[in-house]
Formats: structure tokens, C-alpha cells, sequence
């Protein structure tokens, strides 16, 4: 079995800080969201992974390659964003046939994935949400998936698809992502992975439903910092005392950050080389190598090698800045 992850994603909503890093290396918790997708895969024995790059895809190799030197990639380039169908459809030389797994790479979804992969049905991550016309929509009939529709106005039910989905008949999909890619069938104006489910439920491939526990959406920085909340409070963090500072959990500091004078938590992601002096931090995300000193922050994100001086704000600062806050 395989794992395609998509990350081909620019992450307007996350800007500044997607300028000059992808969406799927932003901090959260500890480690970027690609990292925590990957961290639930590999237990399940998955060594064979196919990333779809695109903006920056570069900097996701490297990650990638440094971090995760275990497993086998395949990297394949989606130099268009022309939907997610589009997006898998790319893998098609990467994949053979064989069960395969299908995570976003813009989630992070808490579930039993070891319940999801392995059985003979094809299933698809659901869970029930109260706007479900923002989203790919189930219909259910005794047990199994009915019909499928992309951000329908009129939603046949309140399950929604989260963007993990276990392939069984993996043939059957990349031929049907092929008809609607060549035969140009799309969906608010994009190839829908949505669409081509729903044909391969016309042909014949019984479907179920996985539900999910926890769907974590880290795609504006209000949710990025809702998900480094709720990870940090199941995972308990790795703050550890600090002579001089005030550490309150959960948190999770990169033993290379430099923390002198300060309170740090609850909510707190430092990454490696940050600094932090004379301040408060909480509920905030600090990326590599930024500096904050003589500030109070709270609900904030710091960009990578970002500089802040000054007094209680709320920031969202992009990576290279330098912010000077006077009395």
C-alpha cells in the first residue's frame, strides 16, 4: 500500500507567511503539517509515499528528504491548479495497483487509521458538519455511500468529506479521473477527486464511510492556531524548565531556542533558533529563527526569522519582517 499526499496548495489565506514557505511546512505543534500526516501514516507500514509539489515544491523535498529519509518518494509536479482530481490524476505513473491511501496535505485529521486501511471496501473520511454545502458531501443508505456531490446547494445530507479516503480498486479510479480529466468534466470549474468517486460508484465499486474524530483545518491562521491548540493539549507538549522563565504547559520548544525572562504558554509552538526575551508568550506560533523581545503576545503567528519589539499586540507577521512597536 501507498500514500498520495497533494501539497500542491499556495495557501493565500495563510499570507504573508505562505510568500516565501508552503502551506504544508507551516508550523504547528511542533513541526509542520506535512510532518503530522506523515507521523499517522508510517505507523500503519507505509514506506511508499507520492507527494503532488507544486508552489515552492522544492523546499517540501528537502523537508521531506532530510526528515523522512526512510521512505520512498515519488515527486510529481502539478504545475496548474486545476482541482484535486487534477492532483491525483498526475500520480498515475507513480502508483501500481494496490490498495491506496489518499490524505490532503492541508488537514490534520485525528482517527484510528489502523481501522481505515486494510479492509476489502473502498472508504471515504466523513464527518458531520452544519454548513456541508462548503464541502464534498456523502449520502448514505444502509451503511454504504448512495451517491457523492461537490458542494451541492442543496446538501443530501450533513456528511461531509474530510480528504482521507482508503482506495481499494485503485485502477478503477485513475480510470475514471481519466475520463473526466480528458473528457474536461469539471466542477466549479476544477477536476474534482469528488467527481471521479462518484463514477466509480456508477461503475460498480461499493463504498463506505470512515468517521473521523477530529478534522483540523490549518488553512487560515484562526485555525492554524485552533489546531496547535487541540494538538498540543493531546500531545502535552515538551516544555521542559527553563532557569529564569516561566514555562506554563502544554507548549512544545525546540531545544534550540534561546528563552531568557520570560513566561512561555499555555498554546506555545517555538521552532528551532527562535528567541524570546523579557516576554510573554501564549496561544502563538514562533517559526524558525524568529526574535520577540519586551513584548506580550496572544494569539499570534511570527513568520520565519521575523523580528518583533514592543508591547501587547495580536500579530500575524510574515517571515524577513521586523516589527518595532512603540509605548
Amino acid at each position: 500500500m501507498r500514500a498520495i499526499i497533494p501539497v500542491a496548495g499556495i495557501g493565500t489565506r495563510l499570507r504573508p507567511h505562505t510568500h516565501t514557505i508552503p502551506k504544508a511546512l507551516v508550523q504547528v505543534a511542533g513541526k509542520p503539517i506535512l510532518g503530522h500526516i506523515l507521523d499517522e501514516i508510517i505507523p500503519l507500514g507505509i514506506r511508499d509515499v507520492v507527494l503532488v509539489t507544486g508552489y515552492m515544491g522544492g523546499r517540501v523535498k528537502s523537508y521531506v528528504g532530510e526528515a523522512y529519509r526512510d521512505l520512498n518518494v515519488c515527486y510529481v509536479d502539478q504545475e496548474e491548479r486545476l482541482g484535486l482530481g487534477h492532483a491525483i490524476y498526475l500520480t498515475r505513473e507513480c502508483v501500481e495497483n494496490g490498495p491506496t491511501l489518499i490524505v490532503l496535505g492541508d488537514t490534520v485529521v485525528t482517527a484510528d487509521f489502523s481501522s481505515l486501511v486494510g479492509g476489502e471496501r473502498t472508504l471515504i473520511g466523513v464527518k458531520e458538519v452544519d454548513e456541508p454545502q462548503l464541502f464534498g458531501v456523502v449520502e448514505v443508505e444502509g451503511g454504504m455511500v448512495k451517491s457523492l456531490v461537490e458542494k451541492p446547494d442543496v446538501p443530501p445530507s450533513n456528511l461531509a468529506i474530510v480528504g482521507l479516503y482508503y482506495i481499494v480498486n485503485t485502477p478503477l479510479l485513475y480510470e475514471a479521473l481519466t475520463d473526466i480529466v480528458e473528457g474536461d468534466v469539471r466542477t466549479k470549474g476544477e477536476y474534482q477527486l469528488t467527481d471521479a468517486l462518484k463514477l466509480m460508484l456508477e461503475r460498480g465499486e461499493v463504498m463506505g464511510t470512515f468517521s473521523v474524530e477530529g478534522w483540523h483545518d490549518c488553512g487560515r491562521p484562526d485555525t492554524l492556531l485552533e489546531t496547535n491548540r487541540f494538538l498540543l493539549d493531546r500531545s502535552g507538549g515538551n516544555g521542559s524548565d527553563i532557569p529564569g522563565s516561566v514555562v506554563v504547559p502544554p507548549v512544545s520548544i525546540d531545544p534550540s531556542a534561546t528563552i531568557e525572562r520570560s513566561v512561555i504558554g499555555p498554546h506555545v509552538s517555538i521552532a528551532a533558533g527562535a528567541t524570546i526575551l523579557d516576554s510573554v508568550v501564549r496561544n502563538s506560533i514562533l517559526n524558525a529563527k524568529a526574535h520577540v523581545e519586551k513584548s506580550l503576545l496572544d494569539n499570534s503567528l511570527i513568520g520565519e526569522g521575523a523580528v518583533v519589539h514592543g508591547h501587547f499586540r495580536r500579530l500575524n507577521v510574515g517571515d524577513s519582517s521586523e516589527i518595532e512597536i512603540g509605548g
